[in-house]
């Protein structure tokens, strides 16, 4: 596992980048300690902003900034984030088009014991439908350093999902992010398509298939939205099932993004692996992932059973 969050690469990159921009901008909903921002505010006070805990007025006030010409990553817990402020999200980033990264940091089931109240299974669903906003989920802090770079480069709206504690390292520097999905292995039985957490659970999943005389391959779509669907079809022909594995509701998220895919592109099964619509067991991230079946051993058992 690596020792550096995504979301510490986050700021690590807006520290480099603002060294040069003074027109980036980092604003928080009390919220810089959990974001790992904490040396972005003390480094660079005035280009600052803490709104305490009010998100609505987070996405707003950062909104107004980016209007002004600020790049603007505005960073809360992504529970919070993608329900408190969704009209705000709507309406002033992304019906305005502003250049706002909402960074939602804690994704997913990260918070694990403080319960659904803390949880963000909808995230997805619930940004992807928004016109104009792209959905970013990233698997390692290499891949996140890259989207950051890149959405310094444009000036669109954005929602960037990170997770909790540190992440396996699947990539390194000179990896390239240019494509919004990187194919992390070639495989003709079975193809995995995951973003976040679940990515290097399914490569080690793809391990253990392997071994079993199973050729399985893994697609990173980190990009959720808009979906490399050029990427997904072309490692996916002539393969006999398709699995995604998402850290989300069943419903309007990844997966369903690939079903469709393939439903109007190239008919064929879909695994959909998700957490169920449903209350969460109470527990930590793993134990959680455990009882779902999301580990590496009980993805690749659901793909065995879904290729008989």
């Amino acid at each position: 596992m690596s020792k550096t969050t995504n979301r510490q690469a986050i700021c690590d990159t807006l520290l480099e980048a603002a060294k040069t921009d003074k027109n980036i901008l980092v604003a928080c909903s009390d919220s810089r300690g959990s974001g790992s921002m904490t040396q972005f505010f003390e480094t660079y006070p005035k280009q600052s902003v803490e709104l305490g805990i009010a998100e609505q007025d987070l996405v707003s006030v950062s909104a107004g900034l980016a209007a002004c010409g600020k790049k603007v990553f505005a960073v809360s817990p992504a529970c919070f984030l993608s329900t408190r402020s969704y009209e705000q999200a709507k309406v002033d980033v992304a019906y305005a088009e502003t250049n706002v990264t909402l960074v939602g940091i804690s994704g997913g089931i990260s918070y694990g014991a403080l319960g659904m109240t803390h949880h963000s299974l909808q995230d997805i669903a619930a940004f992807s439908a928004l016109p104009g906003m792209r959905v970013y989920i990233p698997s390692d802090r290499y891949e996140t350093a890259a989207i950051v770079r890149e959405l310094l480069q444009d000036e669109q709206p954005a929602y960037l999902r990170v997770s909790r504690g540190a992440s396996e390292e699947i990539y390194d520097e000179n990896t390239d992010f240019s494509g919004g999905a990187v194919l992390v292995k070639e495989g003709k039985d079975v193809v995995f398509v995951a973003c976040g957490e679940l990515v290097s659970r399914c490569l080690h999943a793809a391990e253990l298939l392997e071994q079993e005389g199973i050729s399985a391959g893994v697609i990173d779509a980190y990009r959720v939205k808009p979906l490399n669907g050029e990427l997904i079809l072309k490692a996916a022909k002539g393969a006999k099932l398709v699995v995604t594995a998402e850290e989300h509701s069943p419903y309007g998220g990844l997966g369903s993004m690939v079903a469709q895919l393939f439903s109007a592109n190239d008919p064929k099964k879909v695994l959909e692996l998700s957490l169920p619509d449903g209350h969460i067991i109470t527990g930590t991230q793993e134990e959680a992932f455990a009882y779902y079946g999301l580990t590496a051993e009980g993805i690749a058992e659901s793909a065995k059973r879904a290729l008989l």
